[in-house]
């Protein structure tokens, strides 16, 4: 149901985002589609850190990847979201329909993994995904990963979807903060390269 609900979401029904501790928040379903209601500050920053052939974990409707490629930049968007990937190819991003955690293409030899959005936080469990990362990645490649400027350390909890019509499953969820970066980037074989403030956004720039 969880995928329902994104889905629906990503063809404009009005959905939100229930945390445990009873805090609701609207999707940013404009930002993730891009275009006129999106961060085009932040979008342009981002693909202008991206160096070399680019694997985006958790794409979406595949905004990064789309100006990556008509940067000639070589790119891959990874999503489980039947709706998010065909908006993705429709817009001009590779896209494969996929879990990150299963086997995908180019595994080692990628020069940069994207993790915008938030996507740190999947499955609440930040250790994994940076794992995750530096498998996929070249030595000396780079992953970008979008941090929370709001959060100290690694907030784990419990969310879900909701909208008028449907409420989705409990999923966990993790939001990591600047403060704990070099200790979770050392985890999993990365180093800390740099943190980019963009507007009230931060991408810390972790290498392997």
């Amino acid at each position: 149901m969880f995928g329902q609900l994104y889905d629906r979401a990503l063809d404009g029904e009005r959905c939100w985002v229930r945390h445990d501790d009873g805090r609701v928040k609207k999707l940013p379903v404009r930002r993730w589609l891009g275009g006129s209601g999106g961060d085009a500050t932040f979008d342009h920053a981002v693909v202008g850190l991206c160096r070399g052939p680019t694997i985006d974990l958790g794409c979406g409707p595949g905004r990064l990847v789309a100006h990556l490629v008509q940067r000639g930049v070589p790119a891959l968007g990874v999503d489980l979201s039947a709706t998010a990937v065909e908006l993705a190819r429709r817009s001009g991003a590779p896209a494969l329909r996929r879990d990150v955690f299963e086997p995908l293409p180019g595994t080692g030899r990628w020069q940069t993994v994207l993790l915008a959005d938030g996507n740190v936080g999947l499955g609440g469990d930040p250790r994994r995904v940076l794992g995750r990362a530096t498998e996929l990645l070249r030595r000396g490649g780079r992953c970008l990963a979008e941090l929370d400027g709001t959060t100290s350390g690694v907030d784990v909890g419990w969310v879900r979807l909701e909208s008028h019509r449907m409420i989705g499953p409990w999923f966990r969820w993790a939001s990591v903060g600047i403060d704990c970066v070099p200790s979770l980037a050392a985890e999993a074989g990365l180093a800390v390269a740099g943190i980019h403030r963009i507007g009230t956004r931060v991408v810390a720039d972790l290498v392997a």
